[in-house]
C-alpha cells in the first residue's frame, strides 16, 4: 500500500533524511520510531504531500506522491502532531467545512460528517466551539478531519503527545479500532505506544533508517525499549568516529 523509495530531504546543507526506504502493507499498523530530531516529522510531510523530497519517490496504492499527488491524497488521512483545526468554529461546521474542501459531494457530506462524528466518538460534543474542548477531544476532531473523506491510509504524527492517561488510552483504543480496513502509520517516539499497537516497526535516526521488520521478530528475546537502544547507540557509536576524523 505504501512504498518509501531512496527518501532524501535537504534544506541547504542540512540533511534531514537520507536515502531512507520503507513498506507498510494493506491494512498493518507501522510504526515509525525515532528520536526527537530524528526525522520522523519530515518523513510524514513528504508522504502526506505537505512539502516536496530532494529526490526518492513514494508511492501509495501504486500512485506517485509527487506525479500523482491529487490521487494520493485522496487516499491518505492526515494528523499531524498539531491538527489545523479552526478553535471559532462548531465541531459539526468544522468538519462540513473539511468535507467540502476533500471534494465530498453536498448529497454525501451529511453521511460523512455523522459517520466521523460517531467513529470518533464526538456526538455529545457536535455543536461545541472546538476551541472550548477539553485536549483529548481535540485530537478526535483532529482524527475525524483525517477520516472525513473515508481513506484508505492514515498517517498520525504524535497523535497523543499532551493527553492525559484516560485520554491517552481512548485514543489508542481508537486507533485500534480504525485499523484493519486502513493502512495505518504511527509516528512516535512513545514505544509503549508502538509495542500495543503496531505489528511492523521502522526506527530513524539521525535521517536514516537503521531498522525495518516486524515488531515480533524484533521483541522475540528483547522489550522494544531494549532493542530501540541498542539500534539507536549502534549507530550513534558508528557514526562517531567519521565525525571526530572530520574535526580539523
Amino acid at each position: 500500500m505504501i512504498e518509501v523509495r531512496n527518501l532524501t530531504k535537504r534544506y541547504g546543507d542540512l540533511v534531514a533524511i537520507r536515502d531512507i526506504s520503507f513498506t507498510a502493507a494493506t491494512g498493518q499498523i507501522l510504526g515509525f520510531l525515532g528520536p526527537n530530531g530524528a526525522g520522523k516529522t519530515t518523513t510524514m510531510r513528504i508522504i502526506t504531500g505537505f512539502m516536496p523530497a530532494t529526490s526518492g519517490t513514494v508511492k501509495v496504492a501504486g500512485y506517485d506522491i509527487f506525479d500523482d499527488s491529487y490521487e494520493v491524497r485522496k487516499r491518505i488521512g492526515y494528523l499531524p502532531e498539531n491538527p489545523p483545526l479552526y478553535n471559532d468554529m462548531s465541531v459539526v461546521g468544522y468538519l462540513r467545512f473539511v468535507g467540502k474542501i476533500r471534494g465530498i459531494a453536498k448529497a454525501e457530506l451529511g453521511d460523512a460528517v455523522d459517520r466521523v462524528l460517531g467513529t470518533c466518538g464526538l456526538a455529545e460534543v457536535t455543536g461545541r466551539i472546538v476551541g472550548h474542548l477539553s485536549k483529548g477531544y481535540r485530537q478526535r476532531v483532529g482524527l475525524a478531519q483525517a477520516l472525513i473523506h473515508n481513506p484508505a491510509v492514515l498517517v498520525l504524527d504524535e497523535p497523543t503527545i499532551g493527553l492525559d492517561p484516560r485520554q491517552i488510552i481512548d485514543i489508542r483504543t481508537l486507533i485500534r479500532e480504525l485499523a484493519g480496513e486502513r493502512t495505518v502509520i504511527l509516528s512516535t517516539h512513545i514505544l509503549t505506544e508502538v509495542a500495543q499497537l503496531c505489528e511492523k516497526v521502522v526506527i530513524i535516526n539521525r535521517g536514516h533508517i537503521v531498522v525495518e521488520n516486524m515488531l515480533a521478530a524484533l521483541t522475540q528475546t528483547m522489550s522494544l525499549e531494549q532493542v530501540f537502544l541498542s539500534y539507536i547507540t549502534k549507530d550513534s557509536s558508528e557514526e562517531q568516529p567519521a565525525a571526530e576524523a572530520a574535526v580539523p
